[in-house]
């Protein structure tokens, strides 16, 4: 591998003219005529057996050049990029430039990480939320608990809203009797809107045993045969049920958690909620701070350089959703989207991803920031310890090279963090994103519970990293 040229172009790009010697783009074609000579079948000659010159001979000199090429460029491409000391952050374009018994020589226009100019990112300011938790929050805590442990009884009176009622029913349409129209024994909550508008309201003040017809209009958006259809629906009820609430007392708390008292319960989870909102508060005042870091500072990030975090990501989201059992092509047909339509909504987290990162790449430069072997060691033991697995086995998925680049970027955010003041913000920003955070929160657990084994990380926290996988092949594009 020879570097003919290395020439600077617009939008952080390089382009480099790379050579392949004769000798590596023969033993390249010689590698892929024995490994494609089983499938190729010549006259006179047992199929697999053929000699490479008469296959050439019949098919032409270049018939393995193609993957000869696609065989050896990547490798040849990255050793060009190590020894120009590039930092590429984009798969290249790449054109052949020309092909023969003398090697070949091609061109890859390289994406490189572009200049920052930072502006100021010590001493910011940015407002920060106060974690502040009310009894009336509290309360709010309490009631999945309390809907949980609350019974359905039976109720000798007319229905109303919020009731369940127990019912048999029939649609007719124009006195026919219409596919699905028809239940027994059907439990409908009153007033949970899961009917066609206006069912579930004329079946409040009706009482168990009685019977009657409700007349319904369907939507205009129903599905064909009854869209915008009125109809009559035929009903029976049998039994009304209301929501029997239970007491909230030391007995309650004893039932649906570990604790003795109500006190004891309500103070745990305010104390959790508290954690929540401060962690939320937290997190609001670091990213008001790193936009500020991001709109100080100078820089022209090549469109390349977000198409491929894009491409990442949309590659992660996909891992995901096929390692749920859904193939990714089938997730998007739910979802009535393109994989186009995918990634242009993953655009702009990929902006925002690709400007915090040169950011605080910036300021690991300006500040000159390094990690010692002790520190990676700690790190390592940490993931170990986190994720149960032996420390060589995290070493082995967390290559050094990343860890180092992730405890740097750290460093630098810390830089940043250490540094501002904090202002005064409405509690309530923080309060209403802690509670619309995962419904899986961590909740008391029930008394004499077993154990869980340790979950998986909930989506957003840190996880071991693989191994760096070897850059994508990108189809070069020959001449005519």
């Amino acid at each position: 591998m020879n570097v003919k040229s290395v020439e600077k172009k617009e939008k952080s790009t390089v382009e480099l003219v790379i050579e392949v010697s004769r000798e590596e783009f023969e033993a390249a074609i010689d590698k892929v005529y024995k490994k494609q000579r089983g499938s190729i079948s010549i006259p006179g000659f047992r199929k697999g057996h053929a000699p490479r010159k008469i296959i050439e001979g019949m098919y032409g000199s270049g018939v393995f050049y193609e993957d000869a090429i696609n065989d050896v460029y990547p490798e040849a491409y990255a050793k060009a990029v190590e020894q120009e000391k590039l930092d590429a952050v984009a798969y290249p374009d790449v054109e052949i430039l020309d092909a023969g018994k003398d090697g070949f020589s091609f061109k890859a226009v390289v994406t490189v990480r572009p200049e920052v100019k930072l502006g100021d990112y010590k001493g910011l300011t940015a407002p920060k939320a106060e974690a502040a938790v009310s009894d009336e929050d509290i309360d709010g805590e309490l009631k999945p608990f309390i809907e949980r442990a609350t019974r359905l009884v039976s109720a000798d009176r007319a229905a109303q809203n919020g009731d369940t009622v127990v019912l048999d029913f029939e649609g007719f349409d124009n006195g026919v009797p219409f596919e699905g129209g028809k239940a027994e024994g059907h439990s409908l909550e009153l007033g949970s809107g899961s009917f066609v508008p206006g069912f579930e309201e004329q079946l409040a003040g009706m009482k168990a045993g009685d019977e009657g017809d409700i007349n319904i209009t369907f939507p205009e958006d129903y599905h064909a045969e009854l869209a915008g259809k009125s109809v009559v629906f035929h009903v029976k009820l049998h039994e009304v049920k209301e929501k029997q609430a239970p007491v909230v007392d030391d007995e309650f708390a004893k039932d649906v958690s570990e604790f003795e008292t109500l006190a004891d319960l309500k103070k745990d989870l305010g104390e959790k909620l508290k954690e929540r909102r401060e962690a939320q508060a937290k997190s609001d005042f670091e990213n008001a701070l790193m936009e500020q870091v991001v709109a100080n500072m100078e820089v022209e990030i090549p469109d390349a350089m977000v198409e491929h975090r894009a491409d990442q990501m949309v590659d992660d989201y996909a891992r995901r959703i096929t390692s749920q059992g859904i193939p990714f092509e089938n997730y998007l047909q739910m979802m009535g989207m393109t994989a186009a339509d995918f990634k242009k909504q993953a655009m702009e987290g990929a902006l925002h991803q690709v400007q915090g990162d040169l950011a605080l790449g910036a300021i690991v430069e300006a500040e000159k920031i390094e990690v010692s072997d002790e520190e990676k060691e700690a790190e390592y033991a940490r993931l170990a310890e986190q994720y149960s697995m032996d420390v060589e086995q995290i070493k082995a998925a967390v290559p050094v090279e990343d860890l180092e680049k992730e405890l740097k970027t750290k460093k630098a955010a810390e830089v940043v963090y250490s540094t501002a003041k904090a202002g005064k913000a409405p509690a309530k920003k923080a309060a209403k994103k802690a509670e619309e955070s995962d419904e899986g929160e961590e909740k008391p657990k029930k008394k004499a519970a077993p154990k869980k084994k340790a979950e998986e990380p909930a989506e957003g926290e840190e996880k071991p990293k693989k191994k760096a996988a070897p850059k994508k092949k990108t189809e070069p594009k020959t001449e005519e």
